[in-house]
């Protein structure tokens, strides 16, 4: 790859100016937004063609696809949940593009194939997004997407002979499926059918509750809840374990405060319900866990940042709360009801801890886990005597533990082994400390034989938002970095949710700069730790992670040697304006509010990009399929960050063809792109010498 001016596509541009709150901004890249347009479809080919061009040249970029596969390629178990008298379960041989529904009559026995996702589309771009299980195992709700789009159509299979029944329902996006117990249909969430080719970009309001009865017309499903007079509600709905009653979660965009409405079911023949809010005042976080006959237990935060389980009667007429597990230490990060016991798992320094407790909250005591990772994953019943839960570390894929929830005690289910030792590697915990004062996680993860000599390539990743925790996961890519002597540094950034509440807040809307404050303040830590310079070491981060990794190239491009800003928010002034981007303003702001306006348009990467500045090697990726966060995003950053280097670095671009923002995007797509993003941090910073 050169290290020397290179002659870029010239990208479609126009003369657009904005008026925002009086101040006069240009948006020269607006027509990159029209991702079909013949001049952005141009210029994007154009794009690939140099990129895979330069790419190409790296000799360790076909060694490390070879590695990548064959990382990819070990057999791949989920945690395995009941309904009735079957059992179900997500697998992967290892390089099957899409896991694999399966079904067995026993969590440890072979099974058979429910639904085969790879033999519905010979590319692998169809994905199992959501399943739902009727209450006797029998049938089988399935949400299918295509090409990586939010947009998914159900679909549901009788179990016991795998026919696929003629129902396919469209149109249904943010929501699962909740079946009633005569299993007739299902309740599930769709919006508006979007005019013939605004799919991609309908805006995702008005969600309606519909009933699905088998064998019906899914353009006849009626309505039986909408609110159309809060249009950008979302509903998540759930029936109670005895089937008579339905819980509705109601959300809006990324807001932390959710809604709790219920609905009688005993006398439900499909029409329209009479919903009535239980917890209307989305003054806090709500989120079901379990029902026991007419008592709902959730995991709140209200009055208790660090969260705690309560209880509530659903015909309470005073919405009386009883507390069962109090707020403690550590933030609770999930609870599920298994065995007549809750099994809580809490965050200890970002990674995961178990413990069980009575029904009435009294404790039981706690699980001790086979070493730090984090608990992705619960399976259980009230009336199971097992908890499965999947663990997930740096070095080594989840692993499925079966917890017997009388004892505590923990069994590992049987696994084919792995290609490489876990023993080799090594994870250690360190807290760097933030320009403010403010301690925060930072693992560092690397071959056991690797000793800090100031020179070791680093590759730092982080997310930082919508109070997601980032911990010890595995990804095969980091382990191919490891195996190749590199460090793999992962922050646990403010505006997660590894220390709760607060945590959150602390990096979001007027605060969101402490995100990037921490981020940088990693990269100095690195720098300062004996490990590594500012020169060996690559950033990278996805969406969210990926308007990090744009912030921290433009605010602070001496820090880092590289950097990889994927599927990223670029364009903080129109993220709102764009399928639903308009529910991040809960993590961002509004832009059409002035002072807010002032918060987004301080750190908007497109927007501090700044011309003759020297920035190092940067690779944007983005997909053409994405309707999350819309490719227009990474398009525009490239292009502007292209016209602004003055350096000799290069400053490319990598979109995806027939894929979307990331979930489910086929393990040939992911092998491919991995292998790049790898192949260029380690020209960039890696094996290349000195730069």
């Amino acid at each position: 790859m050169p290290t020397m001016p290179i002659s870029y596509p010239v990208p479609p541009t126009s003369d657009q100016v904005d008026d925002y709150h009086g101040a006069l901004i240009r948006d020269p890249y607006r027509p990159l937004e029209d991702t079909d347009a013949p001049a952005t479809r141009g210029w994007i080919e154009a794009q690939n063609l140099l990129t895979e061009s330069l790419l190409a040249a790296i000799p360790t970029r076909d060694p490390i696809r070879a590695r990548l596969g064959q990382l990819w390629d070990i057999p791949r178990r989920g945690v395995p949940w009941r309904r009735g008298e079957r059992w179900f379960q997500l697998r992967n041989t290892g390089l099957q593009n899409q896991d694999v529904l399966w079904t067995a009559d026993a969590p440890d026995a072979e099974g058979r194939v429910l639904l085969d996702p790879n033999a519905l589309n010979t590319a692998g771009t169809t994905t199992l997004n959501l399943i739902s299980v009727s209450e006797s195992g029998r049938l089988v709700a399935i949400a299918t997407s295509e090409a990586g789009s939010d947009w998914q159509t159900w679909r549901v299979i009788r179990t016991d002979d795998g026919t696929e029944l003629p129902d396919r329902i469209p149109w249904s996006k943010f929501s699962g499926a909740a079946w009633t117990h005569d299993e007739a249909g299902f309740i599930y969430g769709r919006f508006p059918e979007p005019a013939p080719g605004a799919a991609f970009d309908a805006p995702n309001l008005g969600m309606q509750l519909r009933y699905h009865r088998l064998g019906s017309d899914p353009a006849d499903d009626p309505i039986v809840y909408e609110r159309p007079d809060h249009d950008d509600w979302g509903f998540e709905p759930e029936v109670s374990a005895d089937g008579d009653l339905l819980v509705i979660t109601v959300w809006r965009g990324t807001d932390p405060e959710t809604r709790i409405h219920v609905a009688d079911l005993r006398e439900f023949a499909g029409g329209p319900l009479v919903v009535r809010p239980l917890l209307g005042d989305a003054d806090a976080e709500y989120e079901l866990v379990a029902t026991v006959g007419r008592t709902l237990y959730l995991r709140t935060n209200l009055g208790a940042p660090n969260r705690r389980l309560v209880a509530i009667d659903a015909d309470d007429p005073t919405v009386t709360l009883r507390e069962v597990i109090a707020e403690g230490p550590d933030a609770l990060e999930r609870v599920t009801l298994v065995g007549g016991r809750f099994a809580a798992v809490t965050l200890h320094d970002a990674h995961s801890r178990l413990a069980l407790f009575e029904l009435d909250g009294t404790p039981v005591g706690q699980v001790e886990l086979p070493g730090a990772g984090t608990a992705d994953a619960m399976a259980g019943r009230r009336e199971d005597a097992t908890l499965y839960l999947a663990l997930d570390q740096f070095t080594a894929p989840k692993r499925v533990l079966a917890v017997r929830v009388a004892d505590g005690s923990v069994e590992a289910l049987p696994d084919s082994g792995l290609p490489w030792d876990p023993d080799d590697f090594v994870t250690e915990e360190v807290f760097p400390v933030s320009a403010d004062g403010t301690r925060f996680p930072l693992f560092l993860a690397h071959r056991r034989d690797i000793e800090p000599n100031g020179e070791v390539p680093t590759l730092l990743y982080g997310y930082g938002g919508f109070s997601i925790a980032v911990g010890p996961r595995f990804k095969p890519e980091w382990l191919a970095w490891m195996e190749r002597g590199g460090l793999l540094a992962v922050a646990s950034l403010r505006g997660g949710s590894e220390y709760g509440t607060a945590w959150h807040d602390a990096g979001r809307l007027a605060n969101k700069q402490n995100v990037f404050d921490d981020f940088a303040a990693a990269l100095r830590w690195l720098a300062t730790s004996g490990w590594t310079r500012p020169a060996r070491t690559g950033i990278t981060g996805r969406s969210n992670g990926g308007l990090l990794v744009g912030a921290t190239l433009t605010q602070h491009p001496e820090l880092l040697g590289a950097a990889v800003p994927e599927v990223g928010v670029m364009d903080m002034l129109r993220f709102h304006r764009f399928t639903i981007g308009w529910g991040w303003t809960s993590d961002y702001g509004d832009p059409d509010d002035p002072e807010q306006f002032r918060w987004v348009r301080a750190y908007s990467p497109l927007h501090a990009i700044r011309p003759g500045t020297a920035y190092p090697p940067t690779l944007v990726t983005t997909a053409d399929h994405d309707d999350r966060v819309v490719p227009g995003h990474s398009l525009k950053f490239a292009a502007a960050l292209q016209t602004a280097q003055a350096g000799d670095a290069p400053v490319l671009i990598r979109v995806d063809t027939d894929a979307g923002h990331g979930a489910g995007k086929p393990v040939s797509k992911l092998i491919a792109e991995r292998a790049d993003v790898l192949a260029f941090l380690d020209w960039a910073i890696g094996g290349a010498g000195e730069r």
